[in-house]
């Protein structure tokens, strides 16, 4: 049995349209709502795997960067020495 779905109206610019229409008839997806879910089902997938590999990484490195490190950061990149290396 298929799980209920629910309707929505959405906005698309008219060449992806015509994109996704063609690959409906190519037999790419069964129906524009098929592509589209299918769509949005793998960009969901991309940001879950995004956030898992970011949780990852954050857990190697000891957790996001303190202040500290954010404000040496930002003096780097704006060209300034930090106050180890200028003494």
């Amino acid at each position: 049995m298929t799980p209920p779905r629910a309707k929505i109206a959405i906005t698309i610019d008219p060449a992806l349209l015509a994109r996704v229409r063609l690959a409906v008839e190519a037999g790419s997806a069964r129906s524009v709502s098929a592509y589209i879910e299918h769509a949005v089902a793998g960009q969901l997938a991309a940001e879950d795997d995004f956030e898992a590999m970011l949780a990852e990484s954050l857990a190697k490195t000891g957790g996001p960067p303190t202040d500290a490190e954010l404000e040496a950061a930002a003096r780097l990149l704006a060209g300034e020495a930090l106050a180890d290396e200028a003494a």
